[in-house]
């Protein structure tokens, strides 16, 4: 029997959305059976974008990986995962998730990362999930997510720059890391605030590396 978990404000257990090509999309919060399609999903992307996730790019997703990408407790650890929700569709694995971890240090950061399978990039799934997570981060209190940058990243250093009068940058250990004020928008203001337009270049294509990403392994992420 599929295990259910508690419903954190902030995260239906079940929303159905239609993307502007017309495919149906289910998002929920991820939950410990959800194992399998998070592994078929990992083996459907590239080596490049599995590198933008975990900076690195292993070629499947470790037990240890998958017990702590599925184990999360809907406050601190929160993680939103999509799959095709049109009648018929194959739904054996997930084609996007979203998840943020609080920083233990100020529990109002959080490192944030969105993942896209590559066939369903550029389609609008990196910008729904985003939403859907910054709505979760926004009922728990959560405020700020960090995401990091490599210096040679000039087309997102370029958006970076429209944030200067909110965000805070700092370099360390070879990259960026910004600290960006999540912003309070309705679904039509969304493509206008730059944070929004960074995260959804990170799902469809950009170099935007998020680093010590919450359920990367030590053996399997570049240092």
């Amino acid at each position: 029997m599929p295990q259910r978990v508690r419903v954190w404000p902030g995260m239906a257990e079940d929303t159905t959305h239609q993307l502007a090509d017309g495919t149906r999309v289910h998002t929920r919060p991820l939950r410990p059976d959800d194992r399998e399609k998070l592994r078929n999903g990992f083996a459907r992307m590239s080596p490049e974008s599995k590198y933008r996730r975990f900076f690195s790019a292993p070629s499947s997703l470790s037990e240890s990986t998958l017990d702590y990408l599925t184990r999360t407790d809907g406050w601190d650890h929160v993680a939103i995962g999509a799959e095709l929700g049109d009648d018929g569709a194959d739904t054996s694995y997930g084609i996007g998730i979203a998840r943020f971890v609080r920083l233990p240090e100020n529990p109002a950061k959080a490192e944030a990362a969105v993942a896209v399978i590559d066939e369903m990039q550029h389609r609008g799934v990196g910008r729904l999930l985003l939403g859907e997570l910054i709505k979760a981060a926004r009922a728990r209190e959560v405020s700020t997510f960090v995401c990091y940058v490599l210096p040679s990243n000039e087309p997102v250093k370029s958006l970076l720059h429209a944030l200067d009068a909110e965000a805070t940058v700092r370099a360390e250990e070879g990259v960026l890391t910004y600290e960006l004020t999540l912003p309070e928008a309705t679904a039509d203001e969304r493509d206008a605030t730059p944070m929004y337009r960074l995260f959804r270049l990170a799902a469809e294509g950009l170099r935007v590396i998020f680093r010590r990403v919450p359920g990367s392994d030590p053996d399997e992420r570049a240092e």
